[in-house]
């Protein structure tokens, strides 16, 4: 069995274990009274602490492609450039795409859904040659940090110090043994501003990195987008079997531009429907992305793609 089909498996396997507990937590959730997600809905209330919180008061970004999240994808890569090396197989390739990450709040004070919130974020983002014979491991980033977000009313917040390092697989190597490997590794201060409006959602901000290898990478980079959320129905397929599921249209952009890339911008357009409980704050998407640009992750950050293809997404 191939490492990509082992990481799907990987995947299906966690969620299993943990939808006991999930459902288990939820179920409580909602019975003991009204639960509110402070990243999609705001609310008042009284002034709270807490330790380990359950939700954010700021909004995960859902089509940046470096977001700490869950997810599988199948994505068709096309080079846009002779003498890209991003594929290793000529120009064009079947990648599948895995993503585990999250964040996690160490402490939030809170009045209602207004205050902070301090945490910690992981990710691991890896990308699988689907057309090699064992579906080789092209590229994996591995990312750390300390969150620190904030909301007032529709603004929200998110500053973050984190850490990247990108390591290029194995396999790829042996099958390329001209590649030119880089040790890309470098350490980021990010800050993004958002504004709800009703369904809509627009964010700014950029990123300043203090410490980069190579040493000669330029340092800045500026980012931006918007998030479309529709009315949230009964789920239309699913519904007579699970009545409690309901479905929401979602629709979203993240445009960035690196100092390093002559400021030339990267477009990923990401839209579909997401799945929810009242009550429960896990989320299950189906999306489908296109994507322009340099190549998102790792030392393939100079090649230029373009790439459209579809995934599902778990948010907890």
């Amino acid at each position: 069995m191939t490492r990509f089909w082992m990481t799907i498996l990987g995947v299906i396997g966690l969620t299993g274990l943990l939808m006991g507990e999930v459902l288990a937590e939820d179920m409580q959730e909602t019975t003991s009274g009204a639960v509110h997600d402070c990243r999609y809905e705001q609310h008042e209330g009284g002034a709270s602490s807490s330790v380990f919180p359950s939700d954010d008061v700021f909004r995960p970004l859902m089509a940046d492609p470096k977001q700490p999240q869950f997810f599988a994808t199948y994505q068709s890569v096309q080079r846009r450039e002779p003498t890209s090396t991003v594929t290793g197989v000529g120009k064009s390739v079947n990648v599948g795409s895995v993503g585990f990450g999250e964040n996690f709040g160490f402490y939030s004070k809170r009045h209602g859904c207004n205050g902070w919130q301090v945490g910690l974020l992981g990710g691991v983002f890896s990308q699988f040659n689907l057309d090699a014979p064992s579906s080789d491991l092209i590229n994996a980033d591995y990312i750390v940090g300390i969150p620190l977000s904030w909301r007032q009313g529709a603004w929200s917040a998110r500053v973050r110090l984190y850490h990247q390092s990108s390591h290029v697989g194995d396999e790829f190597l042996l099958e390329n043994p001209g590649f030119n490997r880089v040790n890309l590794s470098f350490e980021e201060m990010e800050g993004i501003v958002s504004y709800e409006y009703r369904w809509v959602r627009m964010y700014v901000g950029g990123g300043y990195l203090i410490h980069r290898e190579p040493a000669q990478l330029d340092r800045n980079r500026v980012q931006w987008g918007m998030e479309l959320r529709g009315a949230t129905i009964s789920s239309p397929l699913l519904g007579r079997a699970m009545p409690d599921l309901r479905l929401t249209p979602i629709l979203g952009a993240d445009f960035k531009a690196f100092e390093e890339l002559r400021w030339i911008i990267n477009h990923n357009i990401i839209g579909g429907v997401e799945w929810s409980r009242p009550g429960a704050k896990r989320r299950f998407r189906f999306l489908v992305n296109y994507y322009r640009g340099f190549y998102p992750y790792g030392q393939f950050f100079s090649e230029k793609v373009e790439s459209v293809g579809f995934g599902f997404y778990l948010a907890f």
